[in-house]
């Protein structure tokens, strides 16, 4: 080789050394990742005299994560991305692990099998093509492609050497970037975990007791202390920590040659200003056993304060509460047992309903005392099952009414409204609380509406007011225990409980309002019953036993009492009560909730029982028995003789009402078991069985159900003599054995539409002191 070859050879490789650190240069003035890798490529393809560069960037699985391309346009790189087989081509490429340098990239590829396979880029035939794996410290990221030259020149050994040169340097890039992107991650991660803390954290340097960094609960705990020029960092360095004992130091001079735990201090300012922490301090010590720093960390007391005086405040709320009524029961007795000769029985009557109500209210109140602590300790008893919610929302609506409350309600329900797992005392006990306090702060004649919709998977139910209204600020704290906002009165847990109800059947329940003086509205939601049990057919007779549940029983009484009992002995006996103490409100309830049986006093304000009885009987099918204090013979006589099913005479037991219930649904839901092929003819008297119609010479005899079932087991039994007490049986039923004045009255009524003397009888004929017979074609 000459000296001029070794010159020019010298003067060339000198060249391309100035090249290569010039482009390093440029590519380190940069600290972007995308725009040192673009450097990087850049560089190569101009040291190269490459026309197109790409480089690939892989994920932590080894897929291709990112593509940049380089000396193409942005629609030349998107067809690049999208050619044909365009991924697994890319796959195939970042499978090599060394360098690889081939003279026309297309002849290439379609020797590995992509016969199909062109460059969607302006270059002529041959393309040169060569590429390089990045690698640090093992680890594949990604490759370095360079594609193309001027004259379609092939890529030579120093061109592969530039490119794994630069694709090291891409790849020493990409590892600082990932590990400055993992460091700045957890360092962001480890700040958002600090200032989301809801304890107070502040980290002081040991040589200055200056504060180096706190976060935001800090402020937030410090805020009541600045003063309008105050910073937190200047708070904090002037605060005292008044310690239990007196003590008083900065947060910055805390003498701590070893960690302090839960402390309670208070911190406060020169004028006075404070707030009482729970204080922990650890230090922080250098590797050579200097304390350079400590944290401390701050957790404020200020709701626990407030909770322990709405604590204390409850305390004495309960106390008045218990010893009020307690009086009034005390007083009572003192006065029954010291003036008992010098009282009427009205007078004794009264105190002992003072006694009465007084020791309700206090049941009420260590009832709902018993449910919050239920509520805690996650024992509070539900027992979901699938329900009615029309029923339910009609039972709260009863006991709200009959309450004498002032205010209308409305209840709107929607037709498609599916059952909802309910325990059915518990949400009428929520519906009762959400309704009691509607009408408690709310202007007297102001209406309240009852909604229940379907919810997706939810029955959502909601009771809204027109009354004062909440400032949104107030709403969360409306179902917290012991809660009770400005003016708000009562003991605090109503809501709480309701709210622990309704999370126990796997709902949600919250308030609305849009501010003071326009009303409230609470909404809670069940969970929906998705494929319900149809009921049975209650005309069924072996079905009508296992359906008491689904048996509706209206009650009408204006006695509040009375009602409250009543409801009390249906619930208890398995039957859905439905109870109203408006006689108005009959004809509605009829008519939407379709009870099977009626509960009937037989005096009502501005009502007759009997023309009420009336008027159920025109619009419904249904038996009515009669709950009355009246027990005359007359009365009871002239009620069933108007279509009453039966009468019970008030006081009566909940077995008696039971039985009565259950007698006068087995003679409406069950058949006649002797029914006969024919009918009864004897003399003018005609009875058609199937179509339960009598004539007397042609002509209708309009009969009770009572009379008919009396007249048709003397008729199927003729001529035999029934007994009073067999009557009794078969048309009342075991429970009124031994009560024949029944079976007088009754035949008595059906001789009167007869007309059948008892001296002379044509059809009934009575054996003395045993019973009643019917006469035949003979007699």
């Amino acid at each position: 080789m000459g000296p001029d070859q070794r010159d020019r050879e010298f003067r060339a490789l000198q060249e391309r050394l100035s090249r290569l650190s010039e482009a390093s240069l440029r590519i380190n003035e940069s600290l972007d990742f995308d725009t040192v890798l673009h450097g990087v490529l850049d560089s190569a393809r101009s040291l190269t005299a490459a026309r197109y560069g790409v480089m690939t960037l892989l994920d932590d699985e080894g897929r291709v994560q990112d593509f940049l391309p380089s000396g193409m346009t942005s629609d030349e790189a998107e067809r690049l991305w999208l050619t044909p087989d365009g991924w697994q081509i890319f796959d195939s490429l970042t499978r090599i692990s060394e360098p690889m340098r081939v003279p026309d990239l297309v002849d290439h590829f379609r020797a590995l099998g992509f016969t199909g396979f062109t460059i969607p880029l302006p270059a002529g035939r041959p393309l040169p093509f060569m590429g390089a794996p990045m690698f640090h410290r093992g680890t594949r990221l990604g490759y370095v492609f360079l594609g193309g030259s001027d004259g379609g020149k092939e890529f030579t050994r120093a061109d592969e050497e530039t490119l794994v040169m630069f694709a090291s340097q891409a790849a020493l890039v990409i590892s600082n970037a990932r590990a400055y992107r993992d460091e700045r991650q957890a360092r962001a991660d480890l700040e958002t975990l600090v200032n989301t803390s809801p304890v107070g954290v502040v980290v002081f340097d040991a040589q200055t007791g200056m504060s180096v960094s706190f976060n935001r609960e800090v402020m937030r705990i410090v805020d009541g202390l600045l003063d309008e020029d105050q910073t937190t960092q200047d708070i904090l360095e002037m605060v005292a920590c008044v310690h239990s004992d007196g003590r008083e130091v900065s947060l910055g001079d805390l003498p701590l040659t070893e960690a302090l735990r839960a402390e309670e201090v208070v911190l406060r300012v020169p004028d006075g200003r404070s707030v009482s922490v729970l204080l922990n301090a650890t230090p922080i010590h250098s590797e050579d056993g200097r304390l350079a720093s400590f944290v401390v960390t701050l957790q404020d007391m200020t709701p626990l304060e407030e909770q322990e005086r709405l604590r204390a405040e409850f305390l004495a709320m309960v106390s008045h509460e218990l010893r009020a009524p307690l009086a009034a029961v005390k007083g009572s007795i003192t006065t029954l047992l010291e003036t008992a000769g010098d009282l009427d029985p009205a007078e004794t009557i009264q105190f002992f309903l003072i006694i009465r109500d007084q020791s309700d209210q206090m049941r009420y109140l260590i009832g709902d005392l018993l449910d919050v602590a239920r509520i805690e300790t996650g024992a509070l008893p539900v027992d979901p099952e699938p329900a009615d919610l029309r029923l339910l929302v009609e039972e709260a609506r009863s006991r709200f009414v009959i309450g004498g409350v002032r205010n209308s309600l409305d209840v709107e329900l929607a037709a498609d409204l599916p059952p909802a797992l309910a325990d059915r005392r518990r949400i009428v006990q929520v519906l009762s609380n959400l309704l009691s306090n509607a009408a408690r702060y709310s202007p007297d004649g102001s209406p309240i509406l009852v909604t229940a919709v379907r919810d997706g998977l939810h029955v959502a139910v909601s009771v809204a007011d027109q009354g004062r209204g909440f400032q949104a600020e107030l709403l969360p704290e409306l179902f917290r225990k012991f809660s009770r906002p400005s003016g708000v009165d009562g003991s605090g847990l109503g809501l709480a409980i309701c709210k622990g109800i309704v999370e126990a059947h796997g709902g949600r329940i919250w308030a609305e309002s849009d501010g003071p003086g326009l009303g409230a509205r609470f909404t809670f939601t069940l969970p929906v019953v998705e494929n319900p049990i149809p009921a049975p057919d209650l005309a069924s007779p072996a079905t009508c036993p296992a359906t008491r549940r689904q048996v509706r029983v209206l009650t009408v009484d204006d006695n509040p009492q009375d009602l409250r009992y009543v409801r009390e002995v249906l619930t208890e006996a398995g039957y859905a009560p439905i109870a109203t103490g408006d006689p108005d409100e009959v004809s509605r309830l009829i008519s939407e909730q379709k009870p099977h049986l009626v509960l009937l006093d037989l005096a009502l304000p501005g009502r007759d029982g009997i023309e009420l009885m009336n008027d159920i009987r025109n619009t419904a099918d249904v038996p009515v028995i009669f709950l009355s204090m009246y027990g005359q013979d007359e009365t009871v006589a002239r009620a069933l003789d108007m279509g009453a099913t039966d009468y019970v005479v008030k006081p009566f037991s909940p077995t008696e009402l039971a039985a009565r219930i259950r007698l006068a649904l087995r003679k409406r839901l069950e058949p006649f078991q002797d029914e006969p092929s024919g009918p009864y003819a004897v003399g003018g008297l005609s009875i058609d069985y199937a179509q339960r119609r009598v004539t007397l010479s042609g002509e209708p005899v309009e009969l009770t159900a009572t009379e008919y079932a009396l007249l048709y087991e003397l008729t199927v039994h003729a001529p035999r003599v029934l007994t009073h007490n067999a009557l009794l049986h078969r048309v009342w039923g075991p429970e009124r054995v031994g009560e024949p004045w029944l079976v007088r009255d009754v035949v008595k009524r059906i001789r009167r539409k007869l007309g059948d003397a008892a001296q002379s009888p044509r059809y009934i004929h009575t054996e003395p002191r045993v019973g009643y017979r019917m006469a035949t074609e003979e007699e």
